[in-house]
């Protein structure tokens, strides 16, 4: 979306958290993978982080453990509002310097109210497993949102803007 060829290179770092704060938790996750990453390239490279969690309560609710944890995650968000954290770490390797930056965005968004069969339908369908928060904006779970407040992009796992407007301020990217 902004231009810039890429690769995705998953890095398999402990998801443990420390932290307490939302924007906290998910700055420090996408540092522990933008660093795991720019570890395993020793050339001059550009690597971006990301970790969303959603937060609910005072609580991360983070990807469900199996399908009755999906569900019960589901029934704690329809029919009300949670909050969507990203926390983003952009890294950059030149001439053997590493530099870089990281920030969080956050986005609020309303549950229309499902049914119990409207749970048990959209869990069956596998795509809540590996959300965090047991929903995904972008594909059959788009379907119970009924608004956001905020950057669409930071519920779907990356704010687009924001990553572009932070690598043109650490000068990555032109205006051109």
């Amino acid at each position: 979306m902004i231009g810039v060829d890429f690769t995705v290179d998953v890095s398999d770092v402990n998801e443990y958290i420390s932290r307490k704060e939302p924007g906290e938790i998910v700055s420090e996750l996408a540092k522990r993978k933008a660093n795991a990453v720019l570890l395993s390239h020793p050339e001059d490279c550009v690597v971006i982080g990301s970790d969303t969690i959603v937060w609910k309560d005072g609580a991360v609710l983070g990807k469900p453990a199996d399908a009755e944890d999906a569900a019960r995650m589901l029934r704690n968000l329809s029919g009300d509002t949670n909050t969507v954290y990203t926390g983003v770490c952009i890294m950059i390797r030149k001439d053997g310097r590493v530099t870089g930056d990281a920030f969080y965005e956050a986005a609020d968004v309303l549950f229309a109210p499902m049914s119990e069969a409207e749970i048990k339908a959209y869990v069956a369908t596998g795509e809540p497993m590996d959300k965090a928060g047991a929903y995904a904006v972008q594909g059959i779970g788009g379907r119970f949102i009924r608004g956001i407040h905020g950057d669409f992009y930071t519920v779907m796992g990356l704010p687009m803007c924001r990553v572009y407007e932070k690598l043109r301020e650490l000068q990555v990217l032109t205006e051109e």
